[in-house]
């Protein structure tokens, strides 16, 4: 499933500017979703994945939490990623939204590193 989205965003360079090229040749950003849904760009990738908004959402809240926590989101977080996500789905799931759910939350604020955790002994 991540192929087809890699493709659509391939118009994009490293540093973010759009072109349409690479190396003297069109670049290709059509794909296909595994439920068939064909598209073409990152415009017509957007309108596809918002029929899958819900769960997008959902797993990149999960994967901020991830990243923010520094261990695998667990079965006990899960409350707390459903409630950063009914709060982001008030301001229309911003990403800002997203990002300060997880920075106000109890897990990330409770969270201990190891290396914390020697220091202060």
């Amino acid at each position: 499933m991540m192929d087809p989205i890699g493709f659509a965003l391939d118009s994009f360079d490293r540093i973010g500017r759009y072109r349409t090229t690479e190396f003297d040749q069109t670049l290709d950003v059509s794909g296909k979703l595994v439920d068939g849904q064909a598209f073409n760009g990152p415009t017509e990738l957007r309108n596809a994945l918002m029929h899958y908004s819900p769960q997008f959402v959902q797993t990149m809240t999960e994967r901020l939490l991830t990243y923010a926590l520094g261990r695998g989101v667990e079965y006990y977080d899960m409350p707390v990623v459903r409630g950063i996500v009914r709060g982001a789905a008030e301001d229309n799931y911003k990403f800002s939204d997203l990002v300060m759910g997880v920075v106000e939350s109890k897990p990330f604020q409770m969270n201990q590193r190891v290396s914390d955790t020697i220091a202060a002994q």
